[in-house]
Formats: structure tokens, C-alpha cells, sequence
């Protein structure tokens, strides 16, 4: 077990599969069609004019080769300045319509966590710690919100790809078919290390959720722990999660930071074969410089979203175990159901101790038989 040891899933936690996690996130979002529908909107028109980039450059490029006059060269940077400035404003206003979106979720989706923690009976507190409750209810819900952006840059990244692609077929389908066979290799070691992320990504959040459980019951009971000079005692309590918590997310920076160089490294292996494949055709006249160059950028375009993905592969895998942790709250069945609704009757305000008999161990009694009247 080792440095995992201590980090065992609460009762109460469940396993969602990844199509039912996406289910509850999308049920979250129906009250959003309207800001939704318009970041899409966005998205496709944003798309549209990123992959006429690389376009423009490639058109530009073959422009010099035949000496174009002053008046072509302003037009392609015009044309290029046009572009920039476009994709500037489209993200920004994408941008705007998806946090406020994203906001109003989370807003939804830490009320109803707070509603199911504060509706079970006393005995759940009694078995879990407060503590973890808080974490799950803000940090966990914050981290989900953070994911829904995530996806939403990378969709608009994935868009213009394909987009793309279509110019590349339409340019020149050799290459295109050569450019196309590099990207399984990618997605593959990407999902090679999707599980892996996945499980030590949700194993650093239990830690920290140890780590918040600690300081927030040492807090809540400092006063107690001072009077009966316990700083020491629970010092070395809230150090041991500490140290728990550094392990585990030393391992887990590990496993995360493979991911990236190992697709970058991929991703220059292809460059180099596609820069070799297409300057022999270029040089044979198959292919013009310009096309030629433009299936050099095109690489970079189809690989962004995957690279992109995967530069950002903590923050999703941890909004995937966040969504998951606060699911498992929210559905967690309680152990008392309140059925009954009757007023509590006018006390009389009298406490009547009758024969009571109380120890901690069978050697240790603390009271024995012991009768007390409190009057009102």
C-alpha cells in the first residue's frame, strides 16, 4: 500500500462510469441552452477563421516565389492582422458566455451538496469527518467548474482541426492520408495514460481532503486541545496527513508530467517524417512550397488539442474525480429517514437520572447507581 495506505474511499463513495458522469454534468447544464447555444455558435465561427491561418501563411509563401508586388503583401498581412484580432474578440466573447455559464452551475451544484450534507441525520457526522464534507462541498465543486471551461477550449481547438483536415484533403490527400496515420499513435498513448491519471489524480485529492479534515477539526477544537496542552499531539496529527498529502502528490506530479514529453516527443518524430516526405515531393514538383508548408503548420494544428488536453491533464482528471466525489455526496443514502411530523410537546423541564450506571471498561466504573433529579 504504502503511501496510500491511509487513503481509503468513504462509505458512502460510488464508482461512476464515465458516461454517467457525463450524463449528471450535462443534466446540470440544462438550464443554460440559451449561453450554450451562443458559445457554440461562437466556437464554429472562431474555428472558421483560426483555420484560415495557416492557410494565409501557405498562400503567402507561395506568393514569393513569384515576386508579388507591394499591394498582394499588404492584403495577406491585412488579411492576417484580420485574423488575430477576429480570433482575439470571438474568445473573448466565448470566453465570457462559458464562465458565466459555468458559474451559475457550480452555484446549483454546491447548494444541492450543501442541502444533502446538512439533510443527514447526526450519526453520518458521527462516521465521517466534517472536514472531508467541507472539502467536497467547496473545493471539489470549484475544480468541476474548472474542468467544464477546460473542455470548452480544447472542443473549439478540435473543431478547427477537423475543419482543417478538410482543407488539407482538398490541397493535397497524400499527405493529408500521411498526416492522418500519425494520429492514432497519438490517441493511443493518450489513453494509455487516461486510467493511470485518472486513479492518481483522485488519490491526491483524498489526501488533500485529509490534509482540510485535519486543520479544520484542530481549529473547531483548538480551545479543548490548549486547555489539556495537546499543541504537540495534534501537531504530529495534522504533520502525518501533511506528509501523506506531499507523498502522494509527488507521485501523482510524476505520472502527469510523463504525459506531455512522451506526445511531444511523438509529435516530432511525425514533423520530421512529414518534413522529409513533403520536401521530396515539393522538390519533385509534386507539391507546391506553399502546400508543402502548410501541412508542416497543420501538424502543429492537429496536435494542439491532444497536447492541449494533455498539458491540462491534471485539471481534468482532477474536475472528473471532483464531479465524482461530489455525486457520491449528494446521492449517499442516509442512515435515518424523518418520516414523522409532529410538533414536540410543551416540556416540563425536568431531568430525572434513575439507577444509571456508566464505565468506560469493566475495571473503570465512573458511576454506579447513581440517582439525580433536576428540578424545572
Amino acid at each position: 500500500m504504502g503511501f496510500f495506505a491511509g487513503l481509503n474511499d468513504e462509505k458512502y463513495d460510488r464508482q461512476y462510469s464515465d458516461r454517467e458522469l457525463v450524463r449528471r454534468m450535462v443534466s446540470y447544464f440544462n438550464t443554460q441552452t440559451s449561453r450554450l447555444a451562443a458559445a457554440t455558435i461562437l466556437i464554429i465561427i472562431q474555428s472558421l477563421i483560426g483555420a484560415s491561418f495557416p492557410v494565409v501563411v501557405s498562400r503567402m509563401v507561395d506568393l514569393l516565389r513569384e515576386e508579388p508586388t507591394p499591394q498582394a503583401i499588404a492584403g495577406v498581412g491585412i488579411a492576417l492582422v484580420i485574423v488575430g484580432v477576429g480570433l482575439w474578440g470571438l474568445n473573448w466573447w466565448r470566453r465570457a458566455l462559458t464562465v458565466r455559464a459555468v458559474g451559475d452551475v457550480v452555484l446549483d451544484m454546491r447548494a444541492r451538496a450543501f442541502e444533502a450534507a446538512a439533510a443527514h441525520d447526526l450519526s453520518f457526522y458521527d462516521r465521517f469527518s466534517s472536514g472531508r464534507i467541507v472539502s467536497r462541498i467547496t473545493s471539489d465543486t470549484n475544480d468541476f467548474g474548472q474542468l467544464v471551461v477546460i473542455i470548452t477550449d480544447v472542443a473549439s481547438q478540435v473543431v478547427q482541426a477537423v475543419i482543417l483536415g478538410v482543407v488539407l484533403f482538398r490541397t493535397e490527400w497524400r499527405l493529408a492520408l500521411l498526416l492522418m496515420i500519425f494520429l492514432p499513435f497519438i490517441f493511443g498513448v493518450a489513453a494509455i495514460f487516461r486510467t493511470l491519471a485518472r486513479r492518481v489524480t483522485k488519490r491526491g485529492m483524498k489526501a488533500m481532503s485529509d490534509v482540510n479534515a485535519a486543520i479544520k477539526e484542530t481549529i473547531s477544537g483548538i480551545s479543548i486541545a490548549k486547555n489539556f496542552r495537546q499543541e504537540e499531539s495534534i501537531f504530529k496529527s495534522f504533520d502525518e496527513s501533511n506528509q501523506q498529502s506531499y507523498h502522494v502528490n509527488v507521485q501523482r506530479g510524476f505520472v502527469l508530467s510523463l504525459v506531455f514529453p512522451t506526445l511531444n516527443a511523438l509529435g516530432g518524430i511525425f514533423v520530421g517524417i512529414l518534413v522529409y516526405v513533403g520536401g521530396m515531393n515539393a522538390a519533385q514538383g509534386i507539391v507546391s512550397i506553399g502546400a508543402w508548408y502548410l501541412f508542416i503548420m497543420s501538424l502543429d494544428q492537429f496536435f494542439f488539442p491532444v497536447l492541449n488536453l494533455t498539458s491540462f491533464w491534471a485539471q481534468i482528471q482532477g474536475g472528473l474525480s471532483a464531479a465524482e466525489r461530489v455525486f457520491a455526496l449528494i446521492d449517499a443514502d442516509p442512515n435515518v429517514i424523518q418520516s414523522e411530523k409532529q410538533d414536540v410537546p410543551k416540556l416540563k423541564g425536568e431531568i430525572r437520572f434513575e439507577h444509571m450506571h456508566f464505565r468506560y471498561s469493566d475495571k473503570e466504573p465512573i458511576l454506579t447507581d447513581f440517582n439525580l433529579i433536576v428540578q424545572p
